[in-house]
């Protein structure tokens, strides 16, 4: 049998310390295909995200010992693995902090069991995607095959085959969704894009975690593309409507 055609089931870590939430999610999540891996505090949560390799994490804010923004924050140092944060806070600041500590997502409790199927799948989606680029960046066509297309905007460039961007030369380290944000203002240059158009085509339509998720974003890319992230000459802020990203 050719192992090459065998299909993977995507590996989904769960750190959940309430044992009816946390059965609950296994026993959906695995009905839906998905090799689901179980913690119950962040410690071992960490040592298990870096023992399984998984596609995905699913971390609840609250949890004994480390909690899940520590957790998140380690993680987000080691790894670029989506991070869908659970919290039963419905304060924004709280989801805020989880995004600015590095989640990719959040859910508030309680939840529907369908509108986390719902994220789980959007989150691995992108990750398949971003594979697939990768593969295909790497995989040469012939003898002499062609350099990578360059956007070039001064001394920031975007190599999107390679999802890399050089500032002066030097890689920018950045999380999946900040390139996949960056290269979407890029090919949009000079344009006034609304947050809401930037939710949709980066974030995708099913996401409803609001424009504030923009906004944290934009602001990341600051710090790491510009010259004085108080002052952007890049990314522009226009006000009332979203942003402009300079060509």
């Amino acid at each position: 049998m050719d192992s090459s055609n065998e299909v993977v089931s995507p590996k989904i870590l769960v750190v959940e310390d309430e044992t009816a939430i946390a059965e609950t999610l296994e026993y959906n999540l695995t009905r839906q295909g998905y090799t689901v891996f179980m913690s119950a505090n962040g410690f071992s949560a960490l040592q298990m995200a870096r023992q399984e390799a998984p596609d995905l994490v699913i971390l609840d804010i609250m949890l004994p010992g480390m909690d899940g923004l520590e957790v998140c924050r380690v993680l987000r140092q080691e790894t670029n693995v989506p991070i869908l944060m659970l919290t039963a806070r419905t304060e924004e600041i709280d989801k805020i902090v989880g995004l600015e500590v590095g989640a990719d997502d959040y859910l508030t409790k309680p939840f529907s069991m369908r509108e986390l199927q719902a994220r789980v799948k959007a989150q691995l989606r992108r990750v398949r995607l971003i594979r697939e680029e990768i593969h295909s960046a790497e995989e040469p066509t012939n003898d002499e095959a062609p350099q990578p297309k360059k956007l070039t905007f001064g001394n920031l460039v975007i190599v999107p085959d390679r999802r890399e961007a050089l500032l002066t030369g030097h890689p920018v380290q950045l999380k999946p969704m900040e390139f996949d944000l960056l290269l979407y203002l890029a090919h949009n240059r000079n344009l006034v894009l609304s947050r809401d158009q930037i939710l949709e085509k980066v974030w995708g339509w099913d996401y409803n975690g609001g424009s504030r998720t923009v906004d944290v974003h934009i602001r990341w890319l600051r710090e790491k593309i510009e010259a004085n992230p108080a002052a952007p000459e890049r990314i522009i802020t226009v006000r009332g409507v979203g942003y402009r990203f300079e060509g």
